[in-house]
This record gives structure tokens, C-alpha cells and sequence, in this order.
């Protein structure tokens, strides 16, 4: 049996998807009412140390999804009671989605993730980390006039599509090799001109909009930190992740 936490959110209801037919699988939500359709369901909250041993019971994988919670000690704290219901419940393995850079960063928005490698490496159980990039999807850029604009200096973006990464998970929970591996998840390296040279479109850099998220966000791929590349998606996928491109070619447009 293959269990899988916070499944009502959008990885988890797409990672429920790809397993569907697979091998039996339990959703665990914080809320019945919003569990996904078609697979049995168990509460499991995050604040419930409790509940969690009661829906990890029994399960030969756990697939181990990071808290909602911003603030880095609820996120911890949340991880945390996650691992230890683990143990005691004496689940098989453990796949825990990560993000790019936990393995060396302890501060900033790797901060949760760090600690929780950590919990799941000193845990005794087998683990594999899913480290993650940003989501492909949150960038999808609207054309407007024939024209992109970006903030990104024309600097590469290694983002990744919830779809293929959702697919990653399911394999690694169904197939073997990957016990004991921390994996570097990254999708086609793409930039916000090559994008526009590909769609016959110009490319108009503008000034970021204020402060907030994606200010910093812009910065930060302004300065490289986002075109570190690896091939650990596309082995683990076994095919070429989704690139930007082809997503921004099969959304229809005005």
C-alpha cells in the first residue's frame, strides 16, 4: 500500500493520478471533504501527530509531501511530526519532496526542507528526496499583442511542470533503484527571449512591477540562480520532461 500525504493538493492529486491503476494507494488529507475521488481516504493532520501515526499505518510507501505552511518552524515542526509518526508506525520507505539546494542550504527557503532531510536521513527509515524546482506552471507567460515582457534579465529558468513531477514520484514509489537517492529535479533550461524567438513573437524586458515574491523571485534568476541544470528528471521520467515551449504551444491564445 502506498500512502499519500496532503493529497488534496495539486501534486498530490496529480501524483494519486499516475498511480491509478498501479497499485493501492491512500489518500491522507487534513480534510475528508476535500480528498480526492476514487481512492480510500484517512485524515491526517499535519498539527496531529495522532492522526498522522493512525493514517501512515500499514504502508509500505510513504509519499511524504512538504507542509502548506510558510513560516519555516511550523513548516519543521510539521515535517517533523511527519517522520517520527513514520517510525513508529514502521512504514517500508519514505519519498519526501524536497526543493533544489536543501542538501548544502540551511536558511531561506530551503531552511524547512534542510531540516527535514535531515530528520528523514537520521530516521533509520529508507528514503529517497524528491528535490524539486519551481513550478513550471506558476510562469507560464500570457502573450499580449505578439509581445512577452519579463523582469529575468534574459537569464534561464529551471523550472518543471507538477505533471512530470508528479509522474516522477509515482515511479519512484512503484519501481526499485531509487532507495537511498536524493534527486536533483530540474526541466529544460528556457528563457523568457528564447521563448518569444520561438513563438515568432519580441521580447520586451521591463522593470519589476514592486516589492513582493516575485520581485525577489526575478532577482534571483536575474543573477543565475535558478540555471543550474541536472538530468535526474528525465531518467527518473525515462523521456525528456515537458519544456516551456511545448506547454506555451498548446495553450490556446486570443
Amino acid at each position: 500500500m502506498i500512502v499519500i500525504s496532503a493529497a488534496s493538493g495539486q501534486l498530490g492529486r496529480l501524483v494519486i493520478d499516475r498511480l491509478s491503476g498501479r497499485t493501492d494507494v491512500v489518500a491522507v488529507v487534513r480534510d475528508p471533504a476535500r480528498a480526492p475521488e476514487g481512492v480510500p481516504v484517512r485524515r491526517g493532520d499535519y498539527d496531529d501527530p495522532a492522526s498522522l501515526r493512525v493514517a501512515f499505518d500499514g504502508a509500505a510507501r510513504l509519499l511524504l509531501i512538504s507542509s502548506p505552511e510558510l513560516d519555516p518552524a511550523q513548516r519543521i515542526a510539521h515535517h517533523l511530526a511527519a517522520v517520527d509518526a513514520a517510525v513508529e508506525v514502521g512504514v517500508g520507505a519514505v519519498a519526501y519532496t524536497s526543493f533544489l539546494g536543501a542538501g548544502t542550504v540551511a536558511t531561506g527557503v530551503t531552511e524547512a526542507h534542510h531540516a527535514t532531510e535531515k530528520a528523514v536521513r537520521d530516521s533509520g527509515l529508507p528514503y529517497t528526496l524528491l528535490r524539486h524546482p519551481y513550478y513550471g506552471d506558476a510562469f507560464v507567460p500570457e502573450p499580449s499583442g505578439g509581445e512577452l515582457t519579463g523582469s529575468t534579465g534574459g537569464r534561464g529558468l529551471n523550472t518543471a511542470f507538477r505533471s512530470d513531477l508528479a509522474e516522477a514520484a509515482a515511479n519512484v514509489l512503484t519501481t526499485d533503484g531509487h532507495l537511498g537517492r536524493a534527486y536533483d529535479f530540474t526541466g529544460p533550461l528556457w528563457s523568457y527571449p528564447e521563448l518569444a524567438d520561438a513563438l515568432g513573437m519580441t521580447y520586451r524586458e521591463v522593470p519589476d512591477s514592486g516589492p513582493g515574491p516575485m520581485a525577489w523571485l526575478n532577482a534571483q534568476v536575474r543573477a543565475g540562480a535558478l540555471e543550474y541544470q541536472s538530468d535526474d528528471l528525465e531518467r527518473v521520467l525515462g523521456r525528456p520532461a515537458e519544456s516551456m515551449i511545448a506547454r506555451l504551444r498548446s495553450v490556446p491564445r486570443a
